[in-house]
């Protein structure tokens, strides 16, 4: 089985549902795949900005996956994924510096010079439209895209968010719930709890 994991690498609460999903791949048959897609782009044209972003700082580690997913694929795109989130020091709160996290990769440290410019820019609006194509219309993130289920259909969900990763057979039992529900003839939304504070450590 295989999961499609769209990403937008800045987000909290996606970064915890990413570790999650890890934690499925040990205890389920299922394989990750890595894929950016960006709020930054979901927020293009609409009045305000609910990211609170207005100097495009959530541009640069979109951009930064993009060009690594393009030019190295989805291993080295989780690869660094977790490197941003894991090689800062005390002082950062999330995504550590750009050059520190390549090279905790096994990348090359001047893939960051295309974090800072726009030529990446397509490339991350591109994966970002096959996330939104994947759930049928507009979506936050994460995006989960999944292949060989049981019923033989793909499923596709946003989510879940979570503020505490789940692990081992926990985690498993999320997964199995979540594919139950979204792979529901005629099923839309689900919702619970208001949001807790993502528990990062």
């Amino acid at each position: 089985m295989i999961a499609d994991f769209w990403f937008d690498p800045s987000c909290p609460y996606t970064w915890l549902t990413s570790r999650w999903l890890l934690e499925v791949t040990r205890v389920r048959p299922v394989e990750a795949r890595w894929h950016v897609m960006s709020l930054s782009v979901l927020n293009e044209g609409r009045d305000g900005d609910p990211e609170g972003d207005p100097e495009g700082y959530l541009w640069v580690p979109a951009r930064l996956c993009a060009a690594v997913a393009d030019r190295y694929g989805s291993d080295a795109l989780g690869r660094l994924y977790t490197a941003l989130w894991t090689t800062g020091g005390e002082d950062q709160e999330w995504l550590g510096d750009m050059r520190t996290a390549l090279r905790a990769a096994g990348l090359p440290e001047e893939l960051a010079d295309a974090a800072l410019t726009p030529e990446s820019d397509e490339l991350v609006r591109a994966s970002h439209a096959r996330a939104m194509a994947a759930i049928g219309g507009e979506s936050g993130t994460p995006v989960v895209a999944v292949t060989g289920a049981a019923a033989g259909e793909p499923v596709a969900f946003f989510g879940p968010v979570v503020s505490q990763v789940p692990t081992g057979e926990a985690a498993g039992r999320l997964w199995d719930g979540v594919l139950l529900v979204a792979g529901t003839p005629h099923f839309h939304e689900l919702k619970g709890r208001p949001h807790e504070e993502p528990r990062l450590s």
